[in-house]
């Protein structure tokens, strides 16, 4: 099985252009390893590189939950702790 992607395909994944996958190998941003003149990326860095790009989409609506919920159920969650 092979264990490594080409930029190609992690930037299928990551749903960015292959220039930007590029940029962040040699930003260091994803680890890969140069073959001739291409690079290929461990899959393990592009299940890292995913949590990113999703955390940071997914950042200000978690942000908005819990701030609505200690809203609502403020008093609830003080009663809970003491508990």
């Amino acid at each position: 099985m092979n264990d490594f992607l080409s930029t190609i395909e992690v930037s299928k994944i990551l749903k960015v252009s292959r220039i930007a996958v590029q940029k962040k190998i040699k930003k260091g941003q994803i680890k890969a390893m140069k073959v001739g003149r291409n690079y290929v990326v461990p899959k393990e860095e592009v299940l890292k590189a995913l949590g990113e790009v999703i955390g940071e989409e997914s950042k200000k609506e978690i942000d908005k939950a819990i701030q609505k919920a200690v809203r609502e159920y403020g008093e609830a969650f003080k009663k809970l702790g003491r508990e």
